[in-house]
């Protein structure tokens, strides 16, 4: 049994938006920050890196649910 095709759709999505969200977030080379005066930071590195990690968690999580059966992509799950 697999769940409608707009819940799969929906992670598509949500996974394109974070994937975007996590290339920007990476772009940002918050290391080449820390080189500056802090009086000169467009933004704390500590929470670009914060920033970072979240989204690779959600990521994570996205493709955790793509692979879940519930969601209509089953696993390699023999019984």
């Amino acid at each position: 049994m697999s769940a409608p095709t707009g819940d799969n759709d929906s992670l598509h999505e949500l996974e394109a938006e974070v994937e975007a969200e996590l290339a920007m977030a990476e772009s940002s080379h918050p290391e080449e920050a820390l080189k500056l005066p802090v009086t000169e930071w467009q933004f704390d590195p500590a929470d670009a890196q914060r920033e970072e990690v979240g989204l690779r968690s959600l990521l994570g999580a996205v493709e955790a649910l793509e692979g879940d059966p519930r969601f209509g992509h089953p696993t390699d799950r023999r019984a």
